[in-house]
């Protein structure tokens, strides 16, 4: 079930963040993650709207989406990615906002293909500030 995260939901959000970020981002090194660790926990989360994907157990997956428009994470547990949980968070996401943006790593080819897939489309290429590395902006408007 998709519901909305709560305070309690932290370290297990944040366990899930560490770890998929990193085996998503193998060009990155892990220690640039590990660094921002604290910054994403009490700088983001809270500015967030965040999602969870509870299978009543466990907390599997989560979205945050920033200022109403911008999709700052959508991370699964690396032990349950492959079975839709990504995309059932984006497509909740996907019905509760009127248009969405979001930047990925141009190296995070597989998410590429998931956003497209998911009716995203590159709208602009920029680097990143903090890492250095090359990313797009993708945008998908429920007018599209």
């Amino acid at each position: 079930m998709i519901r909305k995260f709560k305070n309690e939901d932290i370290d297990r959000v944040m366990s899930i963040w560490e770890a998929s970020t990193i085996k998503a981002h193998p060009f990155i090194d892990k220690d640039y993650w590990k660094s921002n660790y604290d910054t994403v926990k009490n700088v983001y989360m809270p500015m967030s709207e965040t999602f969870v994907y509870d299978d009543g157990e466990h907390i599997k997956g989560f979205i945050s989406v920033i200022n109403n428009d911008f999709i700052g994470a959508l991370f699964v547990d690396v032990n349950d990615q492959g079975l839709g949980i990504g995309s059932q968070l984006m497509d909740y996401t996907i019905t509760k906002y009127e248009k969405l943006n979001l930047a990925v790593y141009k190296d995070n080819e597989q998410s590429v293909r998931f956003y497209m897939g998911k009716g995203f489309k590159i709208v602009g290429e920029q680097k990143n500030e903090d890492s250095g590395y090359e990313e797009y902006i993708m945008e998908k408007s429920k007018l599209e």
